[in-house]
């Protein structure tokens, strides 16, 4: 059954017999819209016009709308043209019950394949008769097959084709059969379920000691069901090309094509407005262009930081990767690691999906495909992340000051509040310096033993306040705002607790930093041994402000006054004094509460609370100098 995420095989099996009903059709046009949803203009007989969307990796169906087409049609779009184009379909089928789609074109001489996948990311393919591939949509190489130009492209096995092929699948197979049939058989575990009760045989039941027989009729009688006897509902949360449960509260349709555009309905900014469009006058234009460019800025930005976390979460394995691939490029060539690690049946060897010999890089598999260059440590690859950040954010800055010029404020509208994602960083003590370099503290000596012996690198700086009990702070990056690192280090340490209103602070490389002890000495946890040349940093103010930032993400920060001043509306400045740090929290949040609305003061509930303000609020007695609004 069709859901969110997307159609099944047997949803695509209807799909199949509704097109196929509709033979012979001829290739009119084909669109794309964004970089996966196509679609396809067919005509049939007696002037008949058809429409299908393609969106790869979920779905593909008849439609009575299609979006709006690009002015100036995407690279992939013009090239499908002049291929097929014109071409005749030949013939219209899936493979088994694999979420493949493929269409025989011909034309003049040749014949094309035309096949769209629906199964994970998906994809849309040329290819020749002989299923070499021309070109994909979306390039990618796996494991066991490789979806680029010239490539031969190749199917599974279809366990439905016989019962032959079905028991001989059953009979090697020790999983239960219920799972079995949704995942060996692609039936998905809705379908899987009603195949068991029509069979009566228990769902727990291994697969090797079921019936091969009974379960292959139950199969086909399905099959026979959708193909023949469809009855297409929507009901709840997913669409059904038959009513197999017979719930009483669906919405039935004709065909399951209409079904299914009902289901996914078109989203904004690719539906077809029956209205003219408004137009836009020249800044009115700009505007929408900034907005859109701030828009993949962040995106851009998000996408880097999840990489940035991924690598810091994965710390152990890529280290190893990093090693492992280093010293065997000394002896082999890349040609040669990439044969071996393909030979290996490991979960880690398999991890590896991607080899990149020009730049000695691979890509590993982390839950997101992460590019790391092996002759790098993981510090210098995730600094190579960094980089990125910084240069999205410097655009994104740029823009916001550029729409200021564009238009005058319009009257605020109701805000939309995104929260913050959660980084790997964002358990210690940390801050962005006004320049956007990270800057890392411990909270404890348990921390503070982590940062240096887990997270500091030979690019990175060891900085710590000249007394005791202090964090250790570690900048991750070249900065040119010393000054906010210093007050920093020096504001959360034990001066703050001690009533003092500046100290001094040192900065030194990694290389200086050791826990090693002179002979007779003994050094606690947490505490490390700082030789030679130290960089000092005299006399410097304690003070750290706490504030609500808005934008491009929501959440309670905290800093050096002057690190904090750009990125919040409002914020509340502390110096040591008197009250005790729980009290200090909730003075500051009250304060921060009073210049939002109730409407907003609702919206911000999980973000603007006690918890994450205290995160901020230094080790012992502070006093509220005051609140600022910039």
């Amino acid at each position: 059954m069709a859901s969110e995420q997307g159609m099944s095989g047997i949803d695509l099996r209807e799909v199949t017999s509704e097109l196929c009903e509709k033979l012979p059709l001829w290739i009119d046009k084909v669109y794309q819209f964004d970089s996966r949803t196509l679609g396809i203009r067919l005509n049939g007989e007696n002037k008949a016009r058809h429409q299908m969307i393609i969106e790869a990796g979920r779905r593909a169906h008849l439609v009575k709308d299609m979006p709006e087409p690009p002015k100036n049609p995407p690279q992939f779009a013009m090239f499908l043209r002049k291929y097929i184009s014109g071409g005749k379909v030949l013939a219209i089928r899936q493979h088994g019950l694999e979420r493949i789609l493929i269409f025989d074109i011909g034309k003049g001489q040749r014949v094309y394949r035309l096949i769209i996948e629906l199964f994970d990311e998906g994809n849309v393919i040329l290819a020749d008769e002989n299923y070499t591939i021309i070109k994909p949509l979306r390039h990618h190489r796996f494991r066991d097959r490789e979806i680029v130009p010239n490539a031969t492209y190749t199917f599974g096995t279809d366990p439905t084709s016989s019962v032959d092929v079905m028991a001989a699948m059953m009979k090697t197979d020790d999983r239960e059969l219920v799972r079995f049939l949704a995942i060996g058989c692609m039936l998905g575990g809705t379908y899987a379920e009603y195949i068991c009760r029509k069979t009566g045989l228990d769902k727990t039941l291994p697969a090797s000691s079921a019936n091969p027989e009974a379960v292959f009729e139950a199969v086909q009688d399905l099959l026979s069901q959708v193909m023949h006897a469809p009855d297409p509902v929507i009901s709840k949360k997913h669409c059904e090309p038959v009513n197999i449960w017979g719930g009483q509260d669906s919405q039935h349709f004709r065909t399951f094509s209409e079904a299914l555009e009902a289901f996914y309905p078109l989203t904004k900014a690719e539906k077809k407005t029956a209205e003219a469009q408004p137009k836009l006058n020249r800044e009115e234009r700009i505007l929408k262009y900034q907005k859109s460019a701030i828009k993949r800025f962040e995106e851009k930005i998000e996408k880097t930081e999840s990489v940035v976390a991924a690598l810091y979460e994965n710390y152990q394995f890529v280290s190893a990767v990093i090693s492992t691939l280093d010293s065997a490029s000394k002896t082999l060539s890349w040609q040669e690691m990439e044969k071996l690690i393909r030979q290996k049946d490991s979960a880690d060897a398999k991890k590896i999906v991607a080899f990149h010999p020009e730049e000695a890089a691979v890509e590993i598999d982390l839950g997101k495909r992460v590019k790391i260059y092996v002759h790098e440590g993981i510090e210098q690859n995730a600094g190579r992340y960094y980089d990125i950040i910084k240069k999205f954010r410097k655009k994104k800055e740029g823009a916001l000051r550029a729409m200021k010029t564009t238009l005058p404020k319009k009257k605020e509208q109701k805000r939309d509040f995104i929260p913050m994602k959660k980084l790997w960083y964002h358990r210690f003590r940390w801050f962005v310096t006004s320049d956007d370099v990270v800057v890392l503290g411990g909270r404890d000596a348990s921390q503070n033993e982590e940062l240096v012996k887990k997270y500091m690198s030979g690019q990175d700086l060891f900085v710590h306040a000249d007394v005791h009990g202090a964090s250790v702070v570690i900048v991750k990056g070249k900065t040119e705002r010393m000054d906010e690192v210093a007050q920093f280090a020096a504001s959360y340490s034990g001066a703050w607790r001690s009533g003092h209103f500046s100290a001094d602070v040192y900065s030194a490389l990694p290389s200086q930093v050791s826990k090693t002890p002179e002979s007779g000495e003994f050094i606690s946890r947490g505490s490390f041994i700082v030789r030679g040349e130290r960089t000092y940093y005299r006399n410097v103010p304690l003070a750290v402000a706490i504030g609500l930032m808005l934008e491009p993400h929501t959440a309670v920060i905290g800093g050096p006054p002057s690190a904090i001043v750009r990125k919040t509306p409002v914020y509340v400045e502390l110096r040591p004094g008197q009250f005790e740090p729980n009290d200090v929290a909730k003075k500051v949040l009250r304060t921060l509460r009073q210049k939002v609305s109730e409407e907003e003061e609702k919206a911000l509930k999980g973000i603007l609370n006690t918890e994450h303000v205290a995160a901020f609020v230094p080790p012992g007695g502070s006093d509220i100098t005051g609140h600022h609004e910039s």
